[in-house]
């Protein structure tokens, strides 16, 4: 409400209107209702119907029914006059260059941003791709362009081409075409637990094959000076035997010392178990975790990851992973290669 002289002054005597602005105003004694002395209600400003798509300027203040805006000119705000949702927008489309095209090979993890649903390849088709979490679930998702995110960035997943040639086995080497059936060697390799064995037929089962060597699991490696001694080895028959953490100073090292044979190789890798030569990566982890001394090794890591199962229901979860060799730490590969060179290419003398 304006109940002002100064209103007045400012709107000139042109009978209360300017530039198409209706304005009614009071003065002080007209504040006052006759002979009643209750103030009287003060006009408010009214614009005219046809003022209000004109501009109004001039070197005064103007006044409009939002009150007044100051010199200038009064413009009428829409929301029409706004730009789009900066946050809308479709997140399949990068802001610069095109969305890559990976092949869905086996053991690629990738998510499904839909759902959160995050696991490795385990199989593709013409037009679906499987995936399996750490947990072993499986869903088969369509392969949609742009449907997945590798590394939080959107690609489009497609079917693997099978190149023609040779063929490559999971632990690198050139697969041999259906193999001829052979006697098994006398050598022999021997691992420590049964998770160790899967894990070495998993890569090296084809070497293994093709070469006639048998793996065998010791359930541990306290007894090995009698083992290794009960196996007999000699010329033609040698044994291999790979070692859980087997680093300076520990129960291991110490054993492995007391076997001296030229024809017993004892190698092993530095991990406290084998889940540990499993990159962590592949398991969508950022590293296995530290388990205090005094906690069974593989309940601790369940626990600490929040896996849900028993050591052999994870276990199986894990090697499903495993495709190839790449999926392993170099420090166990060396190892294996080295104890399937020892049993398979014995020196001259032998």
């Amino acid at each position: 409400m304006y109940g002002d002289r100064r209103l007045s002054r400012r709107v000139g005597g042109n009978g209360g209107r300017r530039d198409g602005v209706a304005l009614g105003f009071a003065t002080q004694s007209d504040n006052v209702l006759p002979g009643s002395g209750i103030p009287a209600p003060a006009f408010r400003l009214r614009r005219r119907a046809s003022a209000r798509k004109r501009t109004v300027s001039g070197p005064r203040a103007c006044w409009s029914r939002l009150g007044r805006v100051g010199p200038g000119t009064v413009r009428l705000v829409r929301s029409k006059n706004y730009a789009k949702d900066v946050l809308a927008g479709d997140w399949r489309r990068p802001r610069k260059g095109q969305i890559p095209e990976i092949a869905a090979d086996s053991g690629l993890v990738a998510e499904d941003p839909s759902s959160g649903f995050c696991g490795a390849v385990v199989a593709c088709e013409k037009d679906s791709v499987t995936l399996e979490d750490r947990f072993g679930k499986r869903r088969v998702f369509p392969l949609a362009k742009a449907g997945f995110l590798i590394d939080g960035k959107p690609v489009t997943l497609v079917r693997p081409v099978r190149k023609a040639g040779k063929v490559v086995s999971a632990s690198g080497s050139i697969a041999v075409a259906g193999p001829l059936a052979r006697v098994a060697r006398e050598s022999r390799i021997y691992v420590e637990g049964k998770h160790d064995a899967e894990l070495v037929e998993r890569i090296w089962g084809h070497d293994l094959r093709v070469e006639g060597v048998v793996v065998e699991y010791l359930e541990g490696v306290d007894h090995l000076p009698e083992i290794a001694g009960e196996f007999g080895p000699g010329p033609g028959r040698r044994l291999g035997v790979l070692v859980d953490h087997l680093v300076t100073g520990s129960k291991e090292s110490r054993i492995a010392g007391q076997v001296d044979s030229p024809y017993v190789l004892v190698t092993g890798h530095p991990f406290i178990d084998i889940w540990q030569a499993v990159k962590p990566s592949v398991l969508g982890i950022s590293a296995w975790p530290d388990i205090p001394r005094g906690i069974p090794w593989k309940e601790g890591v369940i626990s600490e990851l929040g896996w849900r199962g028993e050591p052999g229901e994870v276990w199986q979860a894990i090697l499903r992973r495993v495709r190839t060799y790449a999926d392993l730490e170099p420090a166990l590969l060396g190892r294996v290669e080295e104890l399937i060179d020892f049993v398979t290419d014995p020196p001259q003398g032998d």
